[in-house]
């Protein structure tokens, strides 16, 4: 089951394709979906939970809380949506394009993707736009 959540002034076009489309990546990895819950946010949500449970005093387009519990992928993913906007354009990209990279991270690491080393960030950007290409 997957939730959206909105603590700003935004909302998903279609939260019907999104769902199918995590639901379609969680399976694509032979995981099964447990409780997924997207909480869209600003920075300054964002920064607070940073500060108060990673201790990062930095901006971040995204934080994920995992309960995922052997096969069954589940979590919290807070995504500033200020932030994803601001990358999109520095990066010259698509808004909606970078939300999905975003969101499909987070469940990228709740299957086991790590992003700390050089190498660990090249598989997650290549597992990344793999994602992508599922959205319909």
């Amino acid at each position: 089951m997957i939730e959206f959540n909105y603590e700003l002034d935004f909302k998903l076009s279609n939260e019907e394709v999104f769902e199918n489309w995590i639901e379609e990546v969680v399976a694509s990895y032979n995981f099964t979906l447990g409780e997924l819950n997207y909480i869209f946010c600003d920075d300054a949500y964002l920064l607070k939970l940073n500060v108060e449970f990673l201790e990062h005093d930095t901006l971040t387009d995204i934080i994920s809380f995992d309960y995922t519990m052997g096969k069954l992928v589940g979590g919290d993913i807070f995504i500033s949506i200020e932030r994803v906007k601001e990358n999109a354009a520095e990066l010259g990209l698509d808004f909606k394009e970078e939300l999905k990279r975003v969101m499909v991270h987070g469940v990228l690491h709740y299957i086991g993707y790590k992003d700390k080393s050089a190498e660990q960030k090249k598989e997650m950007r290549l597992q990344e736009d793999k994602c992508i290409l599922l959205f319909k």
